[in-house]
């Protein structure tokens, strides 16, 4: 087990900032942690850190308590934050080579590591440079560079794409997913960003308010939210809608005018069913396409929910 929270609750004063929160994740692969500004993320984050106990409840991440073994968590785990951690006066190959230190690397090893990982995050030609005078990009680049100098087991992104470029936040996230994949460290990637998750991650969990809305495979939660369809009627639509309205299927006229048909039946729909409704409602079908889920889509319901 990778890390497990058992009804875990943590207060800053008297507003919770994790809620009675329960989750458990197997190790393997990119596991994304959505969620709006305040849903909880960065408090989960700390807390399996050790960096904040919680209030109620117990954590393990794995299998060490985090309130008694923390130092030991640290030891196997790199971790990203969401704000600046640079010293400004520092070259990166300074920077990343002293993180090795603090994590108990001989310096030799450090400094041999740092170079590697540089060169791996994309900053080979600029490690050398201060990192004061570094783009927003080249920033969270060393932020990365510095959490796996250590050869971590688990790392732990907040926001790593924070003031990134387009390009920059496809690169970052192609990282992210060779991590996961291809060096085989575990990742949690926290973001508030649905395509960033979507696009990086196997798996989501996805807070607000410091409570669990959604957890599961992707994949998964997309295909069980239901068929959806996009359907171009040439005729009388509104009957056609009303026949659809007396059958398991939510309709939803778009602004386009096309209709958008969503299938509540735990059975697959064959698509020739529309076509031999609108032979009986008496109008020509002139599209028919089914829609792919988005993470946004199941993310806007679980929401609508709560």
């Amino acid at each position: 087990m990778l890390l497990e929270v058992n009804n875990v609750s943590v207060f800053f004063g008297t507003n919770p900032a994790l809620d009675e929160l329960s989750v458990a994740l197997e190790s393997g692969g990119a596991i994304g942690l959505l969620g709006p500004n305040g849903a909880g993320k960065s408090t989960l984050i700390k807390m399996l850190l050790g960096f904040i106990n919680p209030s109620r409840g117990n954590a393990s991440v794995f299998g060490l308590d985090v309130q008694t073994d923390y130092l030991s968590i640290r030891q196997q785990v790199g971790y990203m934050p969401e704000d600046d951690c640079l010293i400004p006066q520092m070259t990166a190959v300074q920077l990343v080579a002293y993180a090795g230190e603090l994590c108990g690397m001989p310096a030799r090893d450090a400094i041999q590591r740092a170079h590697e990982v540089l060169y791996y995050v994309g900053l080979d030609e600029e490690r050398y440079r201060s990192v004061s005078g570094y783009s927003a990009g080249m920033r969270q680049r060393v932020k990365l560079a510095q959490a796996l100098v250590h050869d971590p087991k688990l790392l732990l992104l907040d926001e790593p794409t924070n003031g990134m470029d387009t390009s920059g936040r496809e690169e970052m996230l192609i990282l992210v997913k060779d991590i996961a994949v291809d060096k085989g460290i575990d990742v949690i990637l926290s973001s508030h960003l649905l395509p960033d998750v979507e696009s990086a991650c196997h798996y989501v969990i996805a807070l607000s308010h410091g409570s669990l809305v959604i957890s599961g495979e992707i994949e998964s939660l997309r295909k069980n939210k239901g068929q959806v369809y996009d359907l171009k009627i040439v005729g009388d639509r509104d009957a056609y809608i009303a026949a659809l309205n007396r059958l398991p299927y939510d309709t939803e006229l778009r602004s386009d005018g096309r209709v958008r048909v969503t299938s509540t039946a735990t059975e697959r729909t064959d698509g020739r069913f529309f076509f031999n409704l609108a032979h009986e409602t008496g109008v020509q079908l002139r599209q028919l396409r089914e829609v792919k889920h988005s993470l946004e889509d199941v993310f806007a319901d679980a929401m609508e929910m709560e």
